[in-house]
């Protein structure tokens, strides 16, 4: 079996802020639109946005390393540079933290890095990344 990206659609309130928050603040570059959705490049996967009126997440939360981790939330596994750049983009951009950026599991196996955020709809993302990235799945 070959490995294909994976496609993501989401509900959001508000197409052209959501628009401009994907691509301008998170640097997505934009695919195929209409006047109700946008494809957008999320890391060589692809992600869409379509306009739901009045649309508002029910966010519940789980307790991880004592932080309220938003449930539902999605994002992406990113190389541990690149997510230590990717922070001073989102910091750049004004955006406020759920949880700010923190180190999971520090010098152990496993160890990770994450944040989590919201984008103007209330949807929550999260953005990590393993120090090791052969330790993503392992079971230990």
């Amino acid at each position: 079996m070959s490995i294909q990206p994976f496609h993501l659609a989401i509900p959001v309130h508000d197409l052209d802020i959501s628009r401009q928050f994907y691509s301008d603040s998170l640097g997505l570059n934009e695919g195929r639109s209409s006047s109700h959705w946008v494809d957008f490049d999320f890391y060589g996967h692809q992600f869409v946005i379509h306009e739901v009126k009045g649309y508002k997440p029910k966010n519940h939360f789980n307790s991880v390393d004592k932080k309220d981790v938003p449930v539902p939330h999605f994002g992406i596994v990113l190389i541990w540079e690149d997510f230590w750049e990717f922070v001073n983009k989102v910091k750049s951009k004004q955006i406020d933290f759920e949880i700010k950026p923190y180190i999971r599991f520090e010098g152990q196996a496993g160890e990770q890095a994450t944040m989590f955020f919201y984008d103007p709809s209330g949807n929550a993302l999260e953005f990590k990344s393993f120090k090791d990235p052969d330790q993503l799945f392992k079971i230990e």
